[in-house]
């Protein structure tokens, strides 16, 4: 039993460690899409972990289905917000860039 809390303490401390990284990556990297590929990654390792870390746990097989459909549901909305918040940017960019040029070209 000492063996399985340690492991989950750890896997618990691992994944709030991800979870800093994340968002020390969202404050630091320059632009939207760094931001959007460090928070999604580290964020979706640090969910798994401690999810890991609380399945290790439960008490009840129910728990642990209980966990790894959270886990399933966060990661493929994180995946899905993620892909429009840079199809978004994408988008911004892009008309920025046809705004300047039209101002350039009128007279």
């Amino acid at each position: 039993m000492i063996l399985i809390d340690s492991l989950a303490a750890l896997a618990i401390l691992a994944g709030a460690g991800f979870f800093m990284a994340g968002t020390i990556g969202l404050l630091r990297f320059p632009d939207t899409f760094c931001r959007l590929h460090a928070l999604t990654k580290a964020d979706g390792l640090g969910l798994a972990l401690i999810c890991l870390g609380a399945a290790l746990l439960a008490g009840s097989a129910g728990e642990i289905v209980r966990l790894v459909l959270i886990w399933l549901f966060v990661v493929l909305s994180a995946a899905t917000c993620a892909h429009l918040v840079a199809r978004h940017a994408r988008a911004d960019a892009a008309a920025a860039r046809n705004t300047a040029v039209t101002k350039e070209t009128r007279p």
